[in-house]
């Protein structure tokens, strides 16, 4: 009997030290399970803090484990969000600060939005801070700024608003000018002036191919015309070395002799003004020819009235 109470004792201990072991390795995961919910919150559970509140009538965008700062710096995050239902249309707001951080009477937390839509807070410590300062877990002013988001929610909605019926007349009027046939013919015609501007440039283009032989060209006859200046300015030179006033006095002689010659064959009473002039010695002439002319005749029909050969 002693031998079977001592195994049952023994069995009991082992039974009770697994179930120890047991409760141990769940308190343990629980913890770690807690530590590790608490770090992907943001919360560093081994850092001590000071807790704070703060209520605000609208925290839209605002989220757990979002960021509390001073001048942009972060001194803690947001522990927790909560509905007050002593004091409806208000939500609480549980602020996590650092446990060294002091914070002045009169400061404020300050709900900010930015252009995501992300929710942070703010701490606007005291102006003119008086030595006394908020006990932990003290209720914090808080504000809610009208930020640009409103500012554009409150003044350009509106504006848009009335502009919208203008932007509908709008496109329906240019509907209206798209479908206008006369646009495609336009726009048809402008295809037509670019094909044609397309071929202009490729003959303008085998112009200014064909150039540098017309420039080659042009340079040649500049060469020849600068030549051709050289001749003349030699031929220039040329004529001026030439005896000018000699040869204009030698014209005036011939042109004198000329005039003499002239005056004698108009002057009746000089012999070549009688050859000119004198009908008589003009008929004589013509009779002696035209009795030339008859003997010529009269030598080819008869030769041997005038040529007599004698043969020895």
């Amino acid at each position: 009997m002693e031998c079977a109470s001592s195994n049952d004792h023994i069995l009991m201990k082992k039974f009770f030290r697994k179930e120890v072991l047991i409760a141990l390795l769940v308190i343990a995961a629980g913890v770690m399970l807690f530590i590790g919910i608490e770090f992907l919150k943001g919360v560093n559970v081994f850092k001590a803090s000071n807790y704070y509140f703060a209520s605000y009538t609208n925290v839209t965008g605002l989220t757990q484990s979002a960021p509390v700062t001073i001048s942009g710096f972060k001194v803690g995050q947001v522990r927790e969000i909560t509905y007050d239902y002593e004091h409806p249309g208000m939500v609480r707001v549980e602020l996590s600060l650092d446990k060294d951080l002091q914070l002045p009477i009169g400061t404020n937390a300050i709900l900010t939005t930015d252009l995501l839509g992300t929710a942070s807070i703010s701490l606007e410590l005291a102006a003119q801070p008086n030595g006394q300062f908020h006990k932990v877990g003290d209720e914090l002013p808080g504000v809610v700024p009208v930020g640009m988001l409103d500012n554009v929610s409150n003044e350009l909605l509106p504006s848009l608003s009335a502009i919208f019926p203008k932007v509908d007349t709008l496109l329906t009027s240019i509907n209206a000018l798209v479908a206008n046939p006369a646009i495609t013919n336009s726009v048809q015609r402008l295809d037509a002036i670019t094909a044609n501007l397309e071929h202009t440039t490729r003959q303008l283009n085998a112009l200014m191919a064909t150039l540098p032989p017309v420039v080659a060209n042009v340079n040649t006859i500049t060469s020849n015309v600068a030549d051709a200046t050289g001749n003349v300015s030699t031929l220039t030179a040329a004529l001026a070395e030439m005896p000018i006033d000699s040869l204009s006095a030698n014209l005036q002689t011939i042109s004198a002799n000329l005039r003499t010659l002239t005056d004698q064959l108009n002057d009746p009473n000089s012999s070549l003004g009688l050859l000119t002039n004198d009908p008589a010695l003009y008929n004589n002439l013509n009779s002696a020819v035209a009795n030339l002319d008859s003997l010529f005749v009269d030598i080819k029909r008869n030769p041997k009235r005038y040529i007599s050969i004698k043969l020895l």
